[in-house]
């Protein structure tokens, strides 16, 4: 081997330590996988009774008492025109968005939240159509699926939950 080859793999090492890694929540909607930034994230909680809010947006569940705090809940699959899903109210998910994205207390339902997890930069493809359906979505991150013996890449959709709310008066 010439030394010319061991300064590539030198180099190529270097540029993998110094890529940003990006901490992401993955969670399902229907079929789908979908992510947001783990720092857009205050908590996770399990289902608890949502109680709808007459007159409120099109979105908008309703509401919760979450340890004492009046906790606005949006309908993300309603939002991003998800029809399918195979989850039961008791598998479903509130994600509570950090006080600093939001206006108020406010959480977004989900089908599971799946895992907490680190990619890098050079997994995300933020090359995608552009247009109305699409001005939510920064990219599609590609991760090798959860299995170790299969190679299989699964495509996660990540989303800008920041933007979203803000656009709804959130």
């Amino acid at each position: 081997m010439s030394e010319t080859e061991g300064l590539s793999k030198n180099s190529r090492k270097a540029i993998s330590e110094t890529e940003e890694e990006i901490q992401i929540v993955e969670f399902l909607l229907g079929n789908d996988k979908f992510a947001i930034n783990l720092f857009d994230v205050k908590e996770i909680v399990e289902y608890t009774r949502i109680t709808p809010l007459p007159g409120s947006g099109q979105y908008i569940k309703g509401i919760i008492d979450l340890r004492g705090e009046i906790t606005t809940i949006i309908d993300l699959k309603a939002k991003m025109s998800i029809t399918s899903s195979t989850a039961t109210l008791e598998q479903s998910r509130i994600i509570v968005i950090d006080s600093s994205v939001t206006k108020g207390k406010t959480g977004i339902l989900v089908d599971d939240v799946t895992t907490v997890l680190s990619i890098r930069e050079s997994q995300i493809d933020k090359k995608i159509n552009e247009g109305t359906d699409s001005q939510y979505i920064l990219g599609i991150i590609k991760h090798n699926g959860g299995d170790r013996e299969s190679d299989k890449t699964e495509l996660v959709i990540w989303i800008d939950v920041p933007g979203l709310l803000r656009d709804m008066g959130q």
